[in-house]
């Protein structure tokens, strides 16, 4: 999903992958970022653009309609960009809510937390500090 996002006078490119998906992973005017949607205050609302659609400006706020909190029901944590593990947060055995850090990807200079995306109990880790992962390897699984 294309967005233009007007902030003062500034206005940015903003392209959304999967809504659905946690954390959201979001591109800014180039720079992508991750976001759990559940910890940000929405101020403004976006303005949705056609594919090569110019931004345009718009006086009418539109809202979207409220989503039902998304539930994974995947056993496996698997790293969403190559890097490498930096910090590792939880044992195995241990239970841990949606949101909580599970360990440190640090990849291109940034360390980026990787979250549970559900509440569940860690039955394995597959990981060690050092570690260098591949984009969609699983670092960890759950129990159930």
């Amino acid at each position: 999903m294309h967005y233009s996002i007007k902030i003062g006078d500034q206005t940015y490119s903003v392209e959304i992958e999967d809504l659905e998906a946690r954390p959201v992973k979001v591109m800014v005017d180039g720079e992508t970022l991750e976001l759990w949607p559940e910890d940000i205050s929405a101020q403004a609302a976006p303005v949705r653009l056609a594919d090569n659609q110019p931004a345009r400006k718009t006086d009418i706020p539109c809202k979207p309609e409220p989503a039902a909190k998304p539930v994974n029901s995947s056993r496996s944590v698997c790293a969403p960009i190559p890097g490498v593990i930096i910090e590792i947060d939880v044992k195995a055995g241990q239970a841990i809510t949606r949101g909580d850090t599970l360990c440190i990807l640090e990849a291109m200079k940034m360390k980026n937390a990787i979250r549970a995306g559900r509440d569940g109990v860690i039955g394995s880790i597959q990981i060690d500090l050092g570690d260098q992962v591949r984009h969609g390897q699983s670092l960890m699984e759950f129990t159930e």
